[in-house]
Parts: C-alpha cells; structure tokens; sequence
C-alpha cells in the first residue's frame, strides 16, 4: 500500500537525519502520508515515529479520520492548547523533528515548553516529506493526467465561448462552472483571465474589464482531481494578431519549447530554466521574464521540484512540474504558455495536451 511504503521512506529519511520521531503539520503532507483529507485546510497533526503513527485531530473529523487512515492511531484533541502535551506524553522519544515552515508561534511555544519538561530535543526540519512528494507514483500521475485532460478541455471550451464584451470576470466564472459541472474537486487556485494591460500582471485577479479583440489574454486554469491538481496557461487574442503580439508569442513559444526539448533528467531546476531564459534574454525581453519557468504540481498546485534561476533542485524520473516561459510588458500585456510534464525515460513527456501553436481565438 502506497501509504505504508511512505512512511518507510520518511523513516528511512529520519534516520539519515538523526531523528527518532517527527511532527507533520503541513495540510498536504498530512493527506500524503495518512490519507486523511481533513477540511477547509484542516488535515490534522501526525506524529511519526519509527514504531508509531498517531493522527491527532478534533472531534469534528474523528469519524472521518478513522476511515481515512487507517494505519494511524487516531487521538482527539478537545483544546487546542493540549496538542502538545496528548501527543508527546507517554511516547519514548530524545530527538523530534519538526516542520519548521509550517508550525505557527504559538504552538511551538507549547510545542518547547512540553517537550523540555519530557526531555526531548527539538529540531527544525524544511523539506523532508515535501522531497518524497516531488518523485510521483504511478497512481499519482495518473491523478494527475485526468486533472491536465480536465484542464485540457477546459481551455477548449472557453476558447470556443470567449466573445468581445465579456468580461474578464464572466469568463473566469464560465470556466469555473465548466471545470465543476464535469468533475472537477474545488479548483486548486483562483482562475486567471487577463485581457488586455492586465496581461501583465503574472497573477492578474479578473475584473469587470471588458475583453476586444486584437489585445492580448492571458487565460491561467487548473482542475483538482482525486485531491491532485492541474495548472495550464494559454494566451490568445480575438481577432486579427498584431505585430506584436505574433513577435511576443512566438518568442514565448520558442523559449518554452526549448526547454521541452533538452531537458533531461539529472539536471538542476536552474539548467532547465537556463534554456527558455536564454532565448527570451536574446529577444530583447530580459527584464520581462520575472518568475522561474516552472514548478512542481501534485497534491499542492505549486510543490518542489522549482524550476528557477536559483533552483538547485536536482530533476529525476517521474516528477512532474509546469514549464511556462512569460513575457509581460506593461501598459500592452503579456503571453504566458504553460504545460505540465512528467520525466520519462530521462526527458519531459508533455502530460498536457492542448493547443499551444496558435495564439488565435475566433
């Protein structure tokens, strides 16, 4: 079972630490570890040990953590101020890791003053289970590929609805409705649809902008399915193209595709990023292209491996992340192409299958 084999590998990973135990509190890692899916970003707190697996949660998700997670202890806590000390007491522990990133003030405070009084040490650890998520299972890229496929037909469709008059705001909604209505999980991050001067903003929210033709638009969607997401950008224009716009999409067009093709598995996240940003850097638009060109996708819509000037991240088979060169230039817009892939066989194998030649609509 895929949840047993985790654990071995985390073990395994706190033994190479020097560590007996760990709390697991990001939400994410929490569903990956022991299945249990939790609520509005509630996923409880694990307790791992080399012997032991402890869930502790409210009494809201008890039944429900029962079902889920099988393979875990599972414990209720009535306050939240009792967290520690339900937890640690009575389990023989010296050396307890835990996640730096997501541990709140408060609870380590708690967190220190129950484990000082049990003699344990506290450690910090950044990474640990988000490393094992990075490499994906079978099961998990075959989540994955239905949520692209979902994200595939998505981006068909609104490109078939889109119309000048719309707002950028009822297209967002369209593809929401869309991605619900066939099968989609809540969607892992607020729709993008950008037109115009919008476009340059990387991460525009929509507005009541009405859309025209002959401008750029930056469409920016993601499906969730069986908890595990998709994230796909296309840009495109109503109407004639201009000039510009061709020269900018074919560039971003080229930088992404080139990336595509010298991947190769054993490079680092900067390597990879290198390629795109070379070919952008000599199209005159350096100073456009101001985010990494990718990042990795499962349970979480952006999770390690980072593709990015400064990525040290090593790429290895069977992760699967975005490639997306932008150019965003202010006061016209911007072009973002992104894809998802997994490493196959050493090279990236586009899970997505969508249209990414042509920057037309209509």
């Amino acid at each position: 079972m895929a949840i047993t084999q985790r654990l071995q590998r985390l073990r395994q990973k706190l033994l190479e630490k020097d560590l007996d135990s760990i709390l697991v509190t990001q939400p994410e890692n929490c569903r990956y570890l022991s299945g249990f899916t939790g609520s509005n970003g509630s996923a409880g707190t694990l307790l791992i040990s080399q012997d032991g697996t402890i869930l502790a949660t409210d009494f809201i998700h008890f039944e429900q953590a029962k079902r889920e997670a099988p393979e875990f202890n599972i414990v209720t806590i009535k306050n939240a101020s009792q967290w520690s000390t339900i937890l640690l007491s009575g389990h023989k522990m010296k050396r307890l890791g835990f996640e730096a990133n997501t541990l709140f003030f408060a609870d380590y405070r708690r967190l220190a003053e129950e484990a000082n009084k049990l003699e344990i040490q506290i450690f910090p650890t950044e990474g640990l289970v988000e490393s094992l998520r990075a490499v994906k299972e079978k099961e998990e890229i075959t989540c994955l590929a239905r949520a692209v496929n979902l994200a595939d037909n998505a981006v068909k469709y609104i490109t078939d609805q889109i119309r000048p008059g719309m707002t950028e705001k009822e297209a967002a909604w369209r593809i929401e409705e869309y991605l619900r209505e066939n099968g989609s999980e809540p969607i892992p991050f607020d729709i993008i649809v950008a037109s115009g001067p919008n476009a340059a903003l990387p991460h525009a929210k929509p507005t009541e902008r009405t859309i025209s033709t002959g401008e750029p638009i930056i469409i920016d969607l993601g499906a969730r399915i069986s908890g595990y997401a998709s994230d796909l950008t296309r840009s495109i224009c109503l109407g004639p193209q201009d000039e510009n716009f061709s020269k900018v999409y074919n560039l971003v067009l080229r930088a992404q595709s080139s990336a595509i093709a010298n991947l190769e598995a054993g490079m680092t996240g900067a390597q990879v990023d290198s390629f795109a940003r070379m070919i952008i850097d000599q199209g005159g638009y350096k100073e456009a292209f101001g985010h990494g060109l990718g990042h990795g996708v499962g349970l979480a819509v952006h999770e390690e491996p980072r593709l990015g000037p400064n990525s040290t991240n090593t790429i290895v088979e069977n992760m699967v992340f975005t490639i997306e060169p932008g150019v965003y230039v202010s006061g016209w817009g911007g072009i973002r192409i992104e894809d998802m892939a997994v490493v196959e066989n050493g090279k990236a194998k586009m899970l997505t299958k969508a249209d990414r030649h042509t920057g037309s609509s209509q």
